[in-house]
């Protein structure tokens, strides 16, 4: 599959576009949905090295970083069975499903320490989500199908892969902080159009 990345880079303009405005994070989420929808319409785009599972554990390739840190993009690729621990964000978030199906389950703070699941749901291919520390922000994801990926593209409003966040214990309440860091170290080449 040849990848599109005009898609790609015509998305990174509207969405920088959109966070220029400096609008409140309602309207930012509303319109960054809208953008996101139109990105996973389709997704010829994504280019496979960005697509590819791993045997063990999901993936996190970084397609784009703002050099501000007020963006990143991000494909997660889940292999069948595979699935996030309980985590946050601490960012606002824009969550595409680009191919397959994927399993969430919500998850709130209550009063002794612990974690109460709140919501199930599923993303499909062309669904849209979205997450924050005002709406929700601690979940867990999984690949819903047992017999192949599921790819969902993620916006956030930080450089994701560099935050400080946390994995919880529903139980107790413990929390663990982690850096996820990215599967990558290279990033597609959002110009490669101008050159064919």
């Amino acid at each position: 599959m040849s990848a599109n990345t005009q898609k790609l880079l015509e998305f990174i303009q509207d969405i920088t576009r959109l966070l220029e405005r400096k609008t409140d994070e309602a309207t930012l989420l509303a319109e960054g949905k809208k953008l996101v929808a139109t990105l996973v319409s389709s997704d010829e785009w994504l280019p496979d090295a960005f697509a590819r599972p791993h045997p063990q554990h999901y993936q996190q390739y970084l397609l784009y970083a703002d050099p501000l840190d007020r963006l990143s993009i991000v494909s997660f690729v889940w292999g069948p069975g595979q699935r996030t621990p309980v985590h946050d964000h601490l960012t606002w978030g824009i969550v595409g499903g680009l191919r397959g199906k994927e399993r969430e389950i919500t998850f709130q703070k209550q009063a002794d320490g612990s974690y109460k699941e709140t919501g199930r749901g599923v993303l499909d291919a062309g669904g849209v989500t979205a997450v924050s520390p005002d709406i929700g922000d601690i979940h867990e994801v999984s690949n819903a199908l047992d017999d192949q990926p599921s790819i969902s593209i993620h916006v956030y409003g930080k450089n994701i892969g560099r935050v400080r966040r946390h994995v919880f214990d529903i139980a107790t309440g413990a929390a663990k902080s982690f850096i996820s860091g990215y599967s990558n170290d290279v990033l597609p080449n959002l110009w490669s159009e101008a050159v064919a």
